[in-house]
């Protein structure tokens, strides 16, 4: 369920606050897997009530409230949405309400949408209006209702608690009609505002078109990327998405001005935005003739932006470059360097085949952290996968201070991928043994599916049933051959009678088969299996995830088999003790599960894990 769904009438009636924020509390453990905060159930208990007395007052006690409201594949969700009938067309109507406590706020110096809250901590917020317009965006973007009709959806930031010169200057920045705020002080406009988009009708019908509307498919990614760069912004950046996306911008303004240095560390799991975060930046930069370059550390993810953003254009290929290419940069040559997949940051840039007189002993993160006036690092610290990659919040801070550089450090709570299934996401954690408590039985998310297959036949039948794109991965267990001098790849991946080769390990096709930086985005990758190093920073709909026979169950507790995996990587004890393995290989896992963005399908090469897993999830995929 998207939203516990109430109606002014019965909330009204019933007048224990305690009771309704109990409500709300096991509606929201049932729906994410975690508890509210004390901030929360407070919210709750305060404005709900406040918020059903105004819509009484404004004769609309037939108004539909949808507290909680989350919005389509992600983890975000609007304080209310109110369903109802409009006045004059008799149409569907309805209105996002952002309610907020605060007595006092005023705008941030930080950034253009950015807001300072007295009595709350954590820094910046973004204002409410600019946030609840976000959310009417994206609510237009993804959700069939809205296709024909978006003037159908408005929103309104409510801050019952502040006077008009409480809050100075956040209605200044209130950009539509789509979007107003309201203080106390103006509740005579919030209730005829309401009242010219909702009626005294019932707003049940309009309640379930909204609840039970087709979702339309995610924007992919690498499919938007080019219009992001060249043209203007593809993706609704929501909240902490926005807040780091000023913060880094205005960053920007100040080292230009001042002649110093800024680092922005921009953290989140898998699917929070961090690439759409990238190159919203990346774009903005461009647009404004700033020089800013993307790079990572993974020549899959690279060469697919160069091929997908860059298709066309060499000068946008060039934007797209490796941690290792600021070698011989220049100190500051560069206004803007964003740093996705910061966790793949490595000790240093040379290896084996560099030329000893490039061999200059400085690590790649002072050379990343010197090339920009402001190097941005977006990273997951669970998706550290191979020996030698450094990228941690930790080592990016102490190191950027130790040179006195200052530095800003946002995190994500927002999950795109995964269906926006932030419940999903833990029951991974718990499962690897990545967050305390054990595993735990998957009783199911709305949007997101998760079955446990019989066999590798079954799982790879149903993905061939699904809608959309879908990709089967495994952990590096099995040999990996070069392709047969016929131009065919070798069914390594053997589970009894299935056979299926691993994706093309180097950047030319063979056969039908893709290269190995496209894999993910070419419809000929599904023939193949994929590894960790060809599938992370990537998303399809469906995933299809074989557990190696490096993972088993102990006491109901998993555990990593280390004479089972054949990662190179990890071939050396000297060089990767077991403890390292064993969280390296956990992540790995975590990668490979968090790839899918409406479900995943399981299956296990160990017997035991296998059992364990049909007691926790059901089989037989859908």
């Amino acid at each position: 369920m998207t939203a516990l769904r109430l109606s002014v009438e019965n909330l009204l009636a019933s007048p224990n606050e305690a009771a309704l924020a109990a409500a709300i509390a096991e509606h929201l453990r049932m729906t994410t897997g975690r508890g509210p905060s004390p901030a929360e159930v407070r919210s709750w208990q305060r404005s709900l009530p406040a918020l059903a007395r105004d819509l009484a007052d404004a004769g609309l006690d037939k108004v539909e409230m949808l507290v909680e409201y989350k919005l389509p594949l992600t983890s975000r969700r609007a304080d209310v949405v109110l369903a109802g009938v409009h006045p004059r067309t008799g149409a569907d109507s309805y209105v996002v309400v952002e309610l907020k406590q605060w007595s006092r706020a005023e705008p941030s110096e930080l950034g253009e949408h950015l807001v300072i809250v007295e009595g709350v901590p954590g820094g910046e917020k973004l204002n409410p209006a600019e946030q609840v317009r976000r959310y009417c965006e994206y609510m237009r973007d993804f959700l069939g209702v809205f296709k024909d009709r978006p003037d159908a959806l408005h929103g309104a930031a409510y801050l019952h608690n502040a006077m008009d010169l409480d809050i100075d200057g956040l209605a200044d920045q209130v950009r539509d009609e789509h979007s107003r705020l309201f203080t106390k002080q103006r509740r005579g406009d919030f209730l005829r505002y309401l009242s010219e988009r909702l009626s005294e009708k019932s707003g049940a019908d309009a309640a379930d078109r909204l609840l039970h509307s087709v979702v339309a498919p995610s924007k992919q990614l690498m499919t938007y990327a080019a219009k992001e760069i060249r043209e203007r912004e593809q993706f609704t950046l929501l909240d902490e998405q926005q807040v780091a996306f000023e913060l880094v911008t205005r960053a920007v303004t100040r080292a230009r001005r001042s002649d110093t240095k800024q680092v922005v560390v921009v953290t989140g799991g898998p699917g929070s935005g961090k690439s759409v975060i990238a190159l919203s930046l990346l774009g903005e930069s461009h647009r404004q003739g700033r020089t800013a370059l993307h790079a990572t550390g993974s020549q899959s993810f690279t060469q697919t932006l160069r091929r997908y953003p860059g298709r066309g254009s060499t000068r946008i290929k060039n934007l797209f470059a490796y941690f290792n290419s600021f070698t011989d940069a220049e100190p500051n040559s560069l206004e803007v360097l964003i740093c996705d997949e910061a966790h793949r940051i490595r000790e240093t840039s040379t290896n084996r085949f560099t030329p000893a007189a490039k061999r200059n002993g400085r690590s790649q993160l002072d050379e990343l952290l010197s090339a920009a006036r402001v190097p941005v690092f977006l990273l997951d610290q669970h998706q550290v996968v191979r020996p030698g990659e450094l990228g941690t919040v930790e080592r990016i801070e102490t190191v950027a201070r130790a040179k006195g550089y200052d530095v800003h450090h946002v995190s994500l709570d927002e999950q795109f991928r995964c269906g926006g299934s932030r419940k999903y996401e833990q029951w991974v954690l718990r499962l690897l043994g990545l967050a305390d408590g054990g595993p735990e039985t998957w009783d199911g998310d709305d949007g997101f599916e998760v079955r446990l297959a019989g066999s590798p036949h079954e799982l790879e039948a149903a993905l061939r049933t699904k809608p959309g794109t879908a990709r089967m991965t495994a952990g590096y267990c099995w040999p990996w051959s070069d392709p047969r001098s016929d131009d065919t790849l070798v069914d390594d991946v053997n589970i009894g009678d299935w056979a299926r080769p691993w994706n093309v390990k180097k950047d030319r096709a063979v056969g039908d088969a893709p290269p190995s930086m496209l894999w993910a985005s070419d419809p000929g990758g599904f023939g193949q299996v994929g590894c960790v190093y060809t599938a992370q920073g990537f998303e399809y709909d469906w995933n299809g995830v074989i557990l190696g026979p490096d993972l088993t169950i102990r006491d109901g507790r998993l555990a990593t088999v280390r004479e089972a995996n054949r990662d190179p990587a990890f071939k050396s004890r000297r060089s990767v003790p077991d403890t390292e393995f064993d969280q390296l290989v956990r992540n790995v896992y975590k990668v490979l599960l968090t790839r899918g963005m409406r479900g995943t399908l399981l299956y296990a090469v160990d017997p035991d894990l296998q059992n364990h897993l049909s007691t926790i999830i059901d089989a037989e995929p859908r």
